[in-house]
């Protein structure tokens, strides 16, 4: 388990592996995005953006995030709690075929002024697909366990 000081700013770690399929990205926005670029190739190809269908980009945030806890070791997570995000951006539409990977890098880590034994970690988190390019950017800040004193 890693603690609040076990995180150095500048700290880059990459993870991930997703391979983004046409019966997914139709589940979840059937279910969660219902829009017709995301539903309906027709009508993706009419949209000034997007001219195929796309994945929601709230799909690409759950994609990350499935890649994310893929890498937490066995027992407790390392994060305690998410505390929100800050600048969520998409920057490239994620179509099927496409395959992800993550990018995360340490801004900065702090004890927690309202909770002992705490820490808030901020971290800039890029997804990338299969040519690099950045497809979703976010800061986050967490919550984590601090070294305990022993």
């Amino acid at each position: 388990m890693r603690y609040l000081e076990d995180y150095e700013p500048g700290e880059i770690m990459r993870f991930g592996r997703y391979e983004v399929s046409r019966e997914e990205m139709l589940e979840f926005a059937g279910k969660y995005d219902p829009q017709d670029f995301h539903l309906d190739d027709a009508a993706a190809a009419r949209s000034a953006v997007f001219k195929r269908m796309s994945a929601s980009g709230w799909h690409t945030a759950s994609m990350m995030m499935a890649m994310q806890v893929a890498t937490f070791g066995p027992g407790e997570p390392p994060f305690v709690a998410a505390l929100g995000v800050d600048q969520l951006r998409w920057h490239e539409p994620v179509y099927a075929g496409d395959v992800l990977d993550c990018e995360r890098r340490v801004l900065d880590a702090r004890p927690s002024g309202s909770r002992p034994g705490m820490g808030v970690l901020r971290m800039h988190t890029t997804v990338r697909n299969q040519n690099g390019e950045p497809v979703m950017t976010m800061i986050a800040a967490v919550l984590v366990k601090r070294r305990p004193a022993d």
